[in-house]
């Protein structure tokens, strides 16, 4: 009976020694684009094995759950997919090749994006005398009445005034589409319907003071809630905010 209670107490130790060792480990790493010094952002890093999904920061570090033999695939809108197989726990480095563009003998016309054509349409404002979004300063009074009194009565300063509103909301909204988008709905969840990932939308959008203060981790696993709670739903288009 004493050898059979020792083997049992050795066993009792032994075991938990080796689910410890094979607890995933985080494995750091940074990602570069090929033969140069700038790092990627808010690249996606999947481990293959498990289906964990990290994003690399502002500084294009990770860090990622992973034992040797997991295979990491990185992600990143611009460049090739990357595959990179874990031998170690020690840091990593990883240089991303940007995606092939093929130049055509064409004339390319480059359409403005939302922020120049609404700073344009704002600077419109200004020319014609909006200059203070109709707000002027106390000091304009005494100095130019008439125009004081135009940029506080006048119907181009209230136009002004309602358009500098919807440029700043149309600003946050690019801001909130660069990081919250079908791609990214697609890898985080694994979704190929479009209809569907453009029905989740619907239902839910992070606004941009969620994501002023959100990391990307905080990101992911807010969409892979309310994805799952818009599955259990039956994907209707309702907003739930699960926090």
């Amino acid at each position: 009976m004493r050898v059979k209670h020792l083997f049992l107490f050795f066993i009792g130790c032994y075991i938990p020694c080796i689910l410890h060792a094979q607890q995933p480990k985080g494995v750091k790493g940074v990602l570069y684009k090929n033969n140069s010094a700038a790092r990627i952002a808010q690249a996606l890093i999947t481990n293959l094995k498990t289906n964990t999904i990290m994003m690399s920061d502002e500084l294009g570090m990770f860090t990622i759950p992973a034992l040797p033999g997991d295979t990491l695939l990185v992600t990143k809108k611009g460049y090739d997919a990357y595959k990179h197989a874990i031998v170690n726990v020690n840091d990593i480095i990883i240089y991303m090749q940007p995606e092939t563009v093929i130049n055509l003998d064409e004339v390319t016309v480059k359409g403005l994006t939302k922020q120049q054509e609404l700073t344009n349409i704002m600077g419109s404002y200004r020319s014609q005398g909006s200059l203070f979004l109709g707000k002027p300063p106390a000091l304009l009074f005494l100095t130019s009445p008439l125009t004081g009194l135009y940029e506080l009565f006048g119907k181009t300063p209230g136009r002004a005034k309602r358009f500098a509103e919807y440029q700043k909301k149309e600003l946050q909204a690019s801001e909130v589409d660069k990081r919250y988008n079908k791609p990214f709905i697609m890898r985080i969840t694994g979704e190929t319907d479009t209809a569907k990932v453009q029905q989740f939308m619907n239902f839910y959008r992070p606004t941009y003071d969620d994501l002023k203060t959100w990391a990307d981790y905080d990101l992911i696993q807010h969409t892979k809630t309310q994805w799952e709670y818009f599955q259990k739903n039956g994907g209707k288009d309702r907003l739930q905010k699960l926090y």
